[in-house]
């Protein structure tokens, strides 16, 4: 199937709205004005982005609950003692207190040592990059943490879906991403692959890949590249609406081209 950039724009232009962002957990980065208070809210939102999405907007609700007054402040003053006890009993499919403690310890390391999670990641940009992934597995391994399920490192294979989706959420700007980040040109992001990403970037033929894993996020991201080449992952957010929402099937999207 050929995709024309025209159609393309006609979705994001119907579709790339605050309106549909429910139930995305991208809704949560809007309560916090302040770019330190939303990259750690969004670290949480996006960490936590798998499984049925109910239980993903109630599981991070319960984490940023906890987390006063700011996130920001919590994470620069807390205790190892203090995250365990808020933090006591914490289920997410696979991930328990121990990885949600992990991933805020090494936020508060990240935060102490270069001052935001932003200034870490562009600390780790090459100019001659020409995607975030060398950066990304700098960002992961700062924590001190990485190679986790919640921190996955690109050098493993992974698609790294959950952090790209972050990385789109903090870097773009628009009516759906609240952007705020620095350094970090739009140009170099990658698709946010998931089960969802990949159906669609296979039946348009932006990839023709079987398995799913980083060569086939970056495969789709030079598809759209050619398409938007300041912009690749542009399309994500309303492509995306169909399959994700219940009023928005795949099939719909499909008949659209």
């Amino acid at each position: 199937m050929t995709v024309k950039k025209s159609e393309l724009e006609k979705l994001y232009c119907a579709y790339n709205k605050r309106e549909y962002v429910h139930p995305d957990p991208l809704e949560f980065l809007y309560a916090y004005p302040d770019v330190r208070d939303r990259e750690i809210a969004g670290l949480i939102a996006s960490s936590l982005a798998y499984g049925r999405v109910a239980q993903i907007l109630k599981s991070v609700e319960r984490i940023l609950s906890k987390m006063t007054p700011t996130p920001r402040v919590f994470v620069e003053s807390v205790t190892d003692r203090l995250i365990s006890r808020s933090f006591a009993g914490f289920k997410h499919r696979f991930s328990t207190e121990e990885h949600i403690g992990a991933l805020l310890k090494g936020a508060r390391k990240v935060v102490r040592e270069y001052g935001s999670l932003n200034e870490c990641f562009t600390a780790g940009i090459c100019s001659t990059d020409v995607t975030v992934v060398p950066a990304l597995e700098k960002f992961v391994t700062a924590f001190g943490c990485g190679g986790n399920f919640l921190l996955p490192l690109p050098s493993d294979g992974s698609g790294c879906k959950r952090l790209n989706l972050f990385l789109r959420w903090m870097v773009r700007e628009d009516v759906v991403d609240p952007g705020g980040w620095k350094g970090i040109s739009p140009a170099k992001l990658v698709v946010p692959l998931d089960t969802h990403m990949a159906n669609i970037g296979r039946t348009l033929g932006f990839t023709k890949r079987v398995s799913t894993g980083m060569g086939m996020a970056l495969d789709i991201t030079e598809s759209f590249r050619r398409l938007v080449p300041d912009d690749p992952v542009r399309y994500d957010f309303a492509l995306t609406r169909f399959g994700i929402r219940s009023d928005m099937e795949m099939k719909d999207l499909f008949g659209k081209f």
